[in-house]
């Protein structure tokens, strides 16, 4: 029988032949920054190494989520991915852009190739004792890796950022009480973005023509009112000149942050989904993540027009706080209601409920309660609406709204208090995140496929944080005067 091989497999085959066992008992990276441990000359010498070390250290290595070596997997015992890992941190942080360009940065720093863990090939004739070029994989191995691992691996690391940081900043701070949430636009490396190339509105615009280049991404409509920031002139248009309502295929990440004031801005929880999701999709799984991380409910979020929805300002007022959240205005007025919750119609009468529902179709299912014309139900008054309403010869005004406390807490809020305008005014932490993240390449990744951009996005978001963390330290140690 004649097997066939495409030309990777046919490599990854020569590959492992060619070496010796892996080791898998190697000490990781939060075992070398321990005090105790034992360095080669070559490492303690290296500035990069020892930065590194510093920075990725801290990381909980020791339990990050490798395939389980006791369970009869089929195929071969792959690498470890807690190497990969480290490299992609160390790439971004490098902001270099392709794989290629890291795997030449290691070869070039053969200290990082053997503090980052990867198996080493013996050699006699370097100095250091092994051969960066042939103990590193592929570059097509770097790229697999990144496109196939897991992205709960690399929440495991983002889960270690923030206890790191809660155990370095003071109690009284009251660490992730007050958060605030956003959401970052990511454009598709495909051609459809591109402005330069020549294609019609009609084949650019259609949601059914998927791009061959992303068969992930998806077509969504990023508003004015939410630029927060400009997207770069290097490729493409400034969002300058983009109009109301402009196209892009791609994604968008989602983020929780929080301040501390004197202290800095940091990333709790992320997610990324394809761009035709709505703002408020994100806003129940980034807050269950956030609520594990810290072990309670924040009290206090700020968010953008995108997630005002009744059921954050009913999360926020259950956590015993309340939700900053501009009002985006339905219906043409101001919905008002009478002390005992009841709407009220435009003539300025409450709306008695007349029957409840269960709403099965809503991003989020919940109930609904259907409230009348109060001149009509329960029984006819006899009198006639003081507005002479439209609908007044059709049965009076009907209205419904969700029954949860929510539903009108959204209209209720004095966003004219002190109180709403200093919480609202904590969303430049989500802002600065966000060009922290620009700055590292999240918006044009030159990556394509939704694992990918995700497991990079993650990855950015842990960098942050670990900057962060290292800053933190710094001010512990010096304290400004």
């Amino acid at each position: 029988m004649i097997v066939h091989f495409n030309p990777l497999s046919n490599w990854l085959v020569r590959w492992s032949s060619c070496r010796p066992p892996v080791s898998l008992d190697r000490p990781n990276l939060a075992q070398l920054a321990k005090p105790e441990a034992q360095l080669p000359s070559f490492v303690v010498n290296s500035a990069l190494a020892q930065r590194y070390l510093a920075l990725l250290g801290s990381l909980d290595w020791d339990h990050f989520p490798e395939r389980d070596r006791a369970v009869a997997w089929p195929g071969p015992q792959p690498l470890p991915r807690a190497p990969f890992v480290a490299a992609y941190l160390i790439k971004l942080d490098q902001q270099l852009r392709y794989m290629a360009h890291l795997r030449d940065f290691l070869v070039n720093h053969p200290a990082l190739v053997w503090l980052l863990g990867f198996p080493l090939i013996p050699s006699t004739t370097l100095p250091w004792g092994f051969d960066p070029q042939t103990s590193l994989p592929h570059v097509r191995l770097f790229r697999q890796v990144l496109r196939t691992l897991p992205n709960s691996c690399l929440q495991f690391l983002l889960d270690s950022t923030v206890q790191l940081i809660r155990q370095e900043l003071p109690p009284a701070l009251h660490f992730g009480e007050t958060i605030a949430g956003d959401t970052k636009h990511i454009l598709a490396w495909v051609r459809e973005n591109n402005p330069k190339v020549f294609m019609k509105n009609s084949e650019r615009y259609d949601k059914t023509r998927q791009p061959k280049a992303d068969r992930d991404c998806k077509l969504g409509c990023k508003k004015r009112s939410n630029q927060t920031t400009k997207t770069p002139a290097t490729e493409g248009v400034p969002a300058k000149n983009l109009s109301v309502g402009q196209y892009y295929w791609g994604y968008a990440s989602g983020i929780i942050a929080t301040k501390a004031p004197d202290w800095g801005e940091f990333v709790l929880a992320e997610l990324t989904q394809t761009f035709d999701r709505p703002d408020s999709s994100y806003f129940f799984p980034l807050m269950a993540d956030t609520e594990r991380r810290l072990g309670f409910k924040p009290k206090f979020g700020t968010f953008d027009a995108g997630f005002e929805s009744f059921y954050v300002f009913d999360y926020f007022d259950q956590a015993g706080g309340f939700a900053a959240v501009p009002l985006s205005q339905r219906g043409g007025f101001m919905r008002r209601f009478d002390p005992k919750g009841l709407p009220l119609c435009q003539a300025g009468l409450p709306m008695p409920l007349k029957s409840t529902y269960f709403c099965r179709s809503a991003m989020v299912p919940h109930q609904m309660g259907r409230h009348a014309c109060p001149l009509l139900f329960p029984e006819p008054t006899g009198q006639s609406c003081p507005l002479n309403h439209k609908r007044w010869l059709k049965g009076g005004c009907v209205t419904a709204l969700a029954t949860a406390k929510g539903a009108r807490l959204r209209y209720q809020i004095d966003r004219d208090s002190n109180a709403y305008k200093r919480l609202y005014n904590q969303r430049t932490a989500t802002e600065r995140i966000n060009a922290l993240a620009l700055d590292l390449g999240i918006e044009r990744p030159k990556l394509r496929h939704q694992t990918a951009i995700s497991n990079q996005n993650t990855l950015i978001y842990i960098l942050l944080n670990l900057r962060a963390l290292q800053r933190v330290r710094r001010l512990k140690q010096n304290p400004p005067t």
